[in-house]
């Protein structure tokens, strides 16, 4: 049965080399005071910060750096919403990463609310309006460039949480496969788990359309294909191209209208993983997505398994011992990208494992008619275990 859905995308995306050549008219619609947001300094290595600087001599400029990895609400959403609303700010120039377009998009809401900005990211409070927001991308992954979601961690509280609301589309992503040339071989396989990743929760729900199955099965088979090239060869600008242009397709709900719910299980997993560890997001990922394939594989997962044998790796499944080579060969695929398959590599061990399992029931979404297969207390414990 095909659900019922309704998609909008208001996103624009230019794409291209030297498409930052449009920045200016593109924040001209929305004014001349702008907060540019960016990491840890890579742009400026790059030569993009200086580019951006000349592109934009007519504007005003304020500028928030120093963005982190799993980006956090205090102190960087708090000093972001305190510059724009100290300085009616017109527009956020989002230049980065998924960590930095998502810190972004939370200084948009927040900078438009009077209380503390928590309680919007954490659902306590519905967002009634935010500053637009345009992003230069530099990273293939999280696909933030392209979708309504923030994550945020609050280090206070030990809490990392998904974000989701229409108010925070980008109005316009600029996306230039070159800007990713110089990523580091971790980050740009890290990068595509995380994409990988994206599709796979997708992929994994029921009813699942044929329509939809295509899409997921060639998006897939892009990431594992031009990853690979873009690690022998990170000047390759095809491979860069599709794999940044596939990100932007996984996350942004294209590939999931007429599905039934599935409710991004890995993803709760991660969340908490990062929260307590703070550790890259994709690579975290793909540690648990093998483990938690294996919690939910039955013979009523096994039609799920058969098309990804099939499709991606050539394996035909006929029973669960089948599909178990399938999970194989996602495990060895993720590990054949340089990317580190335990925590215990990451210098995490089980003294928290319990502490994660609660706060993942509390706080995010694994149990209930969304999930594909709903984890109880019992079987968190058991992956984020088999995940050491």
């Amino acid at each position: 049965m095909v659900k019922d859905f309704f998609y909008v995308t208001p996103t624009a995306l230019i794409f291209g080399k030297g498409v930052i050549k449009h920045l200016p008219e593109v924040l001209n619609k929305y004014g001349k005071r702008v907060l540019l947001t960016y990491g840890g300094g890579s742009i400026k290595k790059i030569g993009l910060y200086d580019e951006i600087k000349s592109l934009l001599k007519d504007f005003e400029i304020f500028e928030l750096g120093g963005i982190e990895p799993n980006p956090k609400y205090d102190p960087s959403v708090v000093e972001g919403a305190r510059l724009c609303k100290e300085n009616n700010i017109d527009v956020i120039l989002a230049v980065g990463g998924g960590s930095t377009l998502d810190c972004s998009k939370a200084i948009a809401v927040c900078a438009k609310y009077d209380g503390e900005g928590w309680d919007i990211i954490s659902g306590k409070v519905k967002a009634k309006d935010a500053i637009p927001m345009v992003d230069v991308l530099t990273l293939a992954a999280t696909g933030s460039e392209f979708d309504c979601g923030a994550v945020i961690s609050n280090t206070a509280l030990n809490d990392k949480r998904g974000y989701v609301d229409g108010l925070i589309f980008p109005k316009f992503s600029i996306l230039d496969p070159t800007y990713t040339f110089s990523v580091s071989k971790y980050q740009t396989a890290c990068g595509t788990a995380d994409a990988m990743n994206h599709v796979l929760e997708t992929f994994f729900s029921s009813p699942s359309l044929e329509v939809n199955d295509g899409m997921m099965v060639s998006a897939l088979k892009s990431l594992m294909k031009n990853v690979k090239v873009a690690l022998d060869k990170p000047d390759d600008y095809d491979a860069r191209a599709e794999l940044m242009y596939v990100c932007s397709l996984a996350c942004n709900g294209i590939l999931s209208n007429g599905n039934g719910e599935c409710g991004w299980p890995m993803h709760s997993i991660e969340h908490a993983l990062s929260a307590f560890y703070d550790i890259t997001h994709g690579a975290g990922l793909a540690i648990i997505t093998p483990r938690w394939m294996k919690e939910i594989l039955s013979e009523k997962t096994l039609n799920r398994f058969v098309v990804l044998g099939k499709e991606l790796f050539g394996i035909e499944v006929n029973n669960v011992e089948d599909a178990n080579n399938v999970i194989d060969a996602f495990y060895k695929f993720f590990e054949g990208i340089g990317i580190p398959m335990h925590l215990k590599e990451l210098n995490i061990n089980e003294d928290r494992i319990k502490e994660m399992a609660d706060h993942i029931l509390e706080f995010d979404c694994t149990v209930g008619p969304q999930m594909y297969v709903e984890l109880n207390k019992e079987a968190l414990i058991r992956i984020l275990k088999e995940c050491l």
